[in-house]
């Protein structure tokens, strides 16, 4: 009971910082944004829009292709590369964007990918948010297998304190990197997340899910030196009673969603909010009872009537649990956000506590000219988190990211993008690829 009324004191202290953020952003946005509801309802350069199928078709000389608004899109890209933490690597990533029967039926994206690595890892990852049923009920889902090894850093924002990273690359969420300063874990994980949500008013859904993160085959590689070195996930397994090698999260949550943006694929306007409350008790095979609360709330400001990828874009993500209920792998971390797309900047998991916020601004425009298939991105983020022992707390450290990135039109109908983007943060940077946008 102690425990609990700790993590409500706790947890309504970090929710007016948040609510505060918030409110704030949506406050200012629309001091230098034009009012979304105040767009066109086909803005002139939407209605010229061209992809790259588009291009392909002119430059062979063929007719442009019927459209086919109704109908799916796939897009499907190899991944081929080399680094010291996967070896040589091979694989596919893509996105499938589509709708189901019904007049108003919004786009749906499943998004995976699935890669094989010289070092005997396989990294496979599906993800869906979808609208069924006219946008009765709206689906959410995270699903992995990893056979895996990744870095560790320690907790809270300041660690470690100094020294580089070197460069790290990510695709569809997965980051790999190798440098002096990490801590390095080999793991295998299967996750199964899944929610479903009802239609309860015009843009709120109500629902539940069930949630799963098992991890196992858990090795603390300094711990197998001449003279071993404790890591931070050894530490704090031991500390708050788990076991280092495995251990199981499984739990249901309640979520309430607020969505009014026009495309999820790729949002020119809308606001979307997501709060989830999840419970992972023991007799639900959980290691130990543990809880967490997951806040998101995105915000799309069109900056053109004309051309709405000119646009001013925000994201925070918010995830609070008491301490020592969470094993250390399943803490809250950079790009362990549902997409992996967190954190650009940095590597998935280098700031990793308890209490996690995150915070990003993305000015999204157009390179080419009005119905062209080349746009840009200019973003910056911050991230804090903190330490279970309280010698680091929320916002005694801040992580800045800031980066820029391209973007290729490959579908107009789902708006889906193929993204590069170059970020750069504390000491450290990175390339990152995928489809749709970040957020």
């Amino acid at each position: 009971m102690q425990n609990g009324c700790s993590f409500l004191i706790f947890f309504r202290s970090r929710l007016c910082h948040a609510i505060f953020c918030v409110a704030l952003l949506h406050a200012i946005a629309p001091a230098y944004a034009q009012d979304s509801s105040k767009v066109d309802a086909v803005p002139v350069c939407v209605q010229n829009q061209k992809d790259l199928p588009d291009l392909l078709r002119s430059w062979m000389h063929k007719p442009p292709k019927p459209p086919k608004i109704s109908s799916g899109s796939l897009l499907l890209v190899p991944a081929v590369g080399s680094n010291p933490a996967n070896g040589f690597l091979i694989g596919v990533a893509g996105q499938y964007a589509f709708k189901t029967k019904g007049a108003n039926s919004l786009y749906s994206s499943i998004n995976g990918s699935l890669n094989f690595t010289t070092k005997k890892q396989i990294l496979l990852q599906i993800k869906n948010n979808a609208y069924v049923k006219n946008n009765k009920f709206f689906l959410s889902g995270d699903w992995r297998f990893l056979i895996f090894s990744q870095a560790t850093y320690g907790l809270g924002t300041n660690a470690p304190e100094g020294g580089a990273l070197d460069y790290q690359f990510d695709l569809n969420g997965i980051s790999v990197n190798d440098d002096s300063l990490t801590q390095p874990m080999e793991y295998n994980q299967i996750r199964f997340h899944q929610t479903i949500s009802k239609n309860v008013g015009k843009s709120w859904y109500v629902g539940f899910g069930y949630h799963l993160d098992y991890y196992y085959a858990i090795v603390d590689l300094k711990l197998d030196t001449t003279i071993p070195i404790y890591t931070s996930h050894y530490a704090y397994s031991k500390q708050y009673g788990f076991n280092p090698r495995q251990y199981i999260r499984s739990g249901l949550s309640l979520n309430v969603v607020y969505d009014t943006r026009d495309n999820l694929v790729n949002s020119y306007k809308g606001q979307f909010i997501n709060i989830n409350y999840r419970l992972d008790p023991k007799f639900l095979g959980s290691t130990r009872d543990g809880n967490m609360l997951l806040l998101e709330w995105r915000s799309f400001f069109p900056l053109s009537k004309q051309n709405p990828r000119h646009s001013m874009n925000f994201w925070f993500l918010g995830n609070l649990s008491p301490v020592g209920d969470m094993p250390y792998l399943a803490l809250p971390a950079i790009g362990y956000d549902q997409r992996g797309r967190s954190g650009r900047g940095y590597t998935q998991g280098r700031y990793r506590g308890p209490n996690w916020l995150y915070a990003e601004s993305e000015y999204r425009f157009p390179i080419s000219d009005c119905g062209g298939v080349l746009g840009g991105v200019l973003f910056v983020n911050a991230t804090s988190t903190d330490k279970p022992d309280r010698s680091v707390r929320l916002f005694d450290y801040v992580a800045p990211g800031y980066g820029f990135g391209l973007r290729l039109m490959v579908d107009k109908y789902s708006r889906t993008n193929l993204q590069v983007d170059f970020g750069f943060g504390k000491n450290s940077s990175g390339v990152y690829f995928g489809a749709a946008e970040t957020f």
